[in-house]
């Protein structure tokens, strides 16, 4: 009789690999926040602001899909579903006629719940001894890091 194969559920046995799960939701629905911003920004920093959002959404899309397969590198499933992902990250979400200064501010916030959350996976990657993870996660810090500077630059 063949062996059946075991299903994998949505976390793994491998914590790292969760908590990365939890920077792809992140990420996603800091990229689909970034990207309202994009659209419905208006006011005198209207083209510095859609450029920079652009920039922004276009680099947390290439990042996300870096992390996610770094996850099925570690043999878990990464997560999906914009319902899913949205419920994962916990994040509130920004009025479609929020000024430009509340969304630069709120993009700012989101950025550094986020950077929490990497600074943990950081740490338990390294506390596990998974350095390419850990390289991944402090690279993705300064980014986040870099960011609400600049919003917050902004701000001022």
């Amino acid at each position: 009789m063949a062996k059946k194969k075991s299903k994998k559920t949505s976390t793994s046995a491998n914590p790292v690999a969760d908590a990365l799960r939890q920077i792809v939701a992140d990420t996603y629905a800091l990229l689909g926040q970034t990207h309202l911003c994009h659209w419905n920004v208006e006011g005198p920093g209207f083209f510095a602001l859609h450029t920079a959002f652009e920039e922004q959404y276009t680099e947390l899309f290439t990042a996300v899909d870096e992390i996610a397969e770094r996850i099925r590198a570690l043999d878990a499933y990464a997560p999906g579903g914009l319902g899913n992902l949205a419920k994962m990250a916990g994040f509130k979400e920004l009025k479609e006629d929020a000024t430009d200064k509340e969304m630069v501010s709120h993009l700012a916030s989101l950025h550094q719940a986020t950077i929490k959350n990497l600074v943990s996976a950081r740490d338990l990657a390294g506390d596990e001894g998974d350095d390419q993870t850990e390289d991944l996660m402090i690279a993705r810090i300064q980014v986040h890091e870099k960011t609400v500077w600049m919003l917050q630059s902004y701000l001022k």
